[in-house]
């Protein structure tokens, strides 16, 4: 009931990764980024909420994104590679605790990352974040891993219990 509020309350909209999603702020001021990208605000940034038994599809950005845990079941952000050498490691976003849960993390630009709530937890049944990009987002900064492209291949293969995200 508490999701449903908040996707109300907040006017979020669903996002094409999975989940809700709402802007909250664009930087009036602009940023020339040295990747060739056209200049970019220098910062927006959203409030994401994902539902219980919902997660994030695999994606990736352009631009650095901090993401903030605000309230809710701690969230499992899982990262990787660009080029996916390395085996995709996660960290948990929620109230700081003894088992390495922490609030904040940064995806660097360019890495894959997906993200579900953790199930089965006191704190309620959805996970609302904030999420900063700088420089800022745009949705063609932004791509979904192609189901049919290499990149999700390579994690069927090497990652199965992982694929489920593409």
């Amino acid at each position: 009931m508490r999701a449903r509020h908040l996707i109300d309350t907040l006017g979020l909209q669903p996002h094409p990764e999975g989940g809700w999603y709402r802007e909250m702020f664009r930087s009036g001021a602009q940023v020339q980024c040295t990747d060739g990208r056209a200049p970019r605000a220098a910062l927006t940034s959203i409030y994401f909420l994902l539902e219980a038994g919902r997660h994030s599809r695999w994606h990736r950005v352009a631009s650095d994104e901090l993401w903030t845990h605000l309230e809710g079941v701690p969230l499992a952000l899982w990262t990787a590679d660009p080029a996916l050498r390395t085996a995709p490691a996660h960290v948990r976003l929620g109230p700081v605790d003894d088992h390495g849960t922490r609030p904040q993390h940064v995806v660097p630009a360019g890495q894959w990352q997906a993200a579900e709530p953790l199930a089965q937890h006191p704190a309620g049944d959805y996970s609302l974040l904030a999420c900063a990009v700088a420089p800022g987002f745009e949705f063609a900064d932004f791509a979904l891993m192609d189901a049919a492209g290499d990149e999700a291949a390579a994690l069927r293969h090497h990652w199965p219990a992982l694929a489920r995200f593409i």
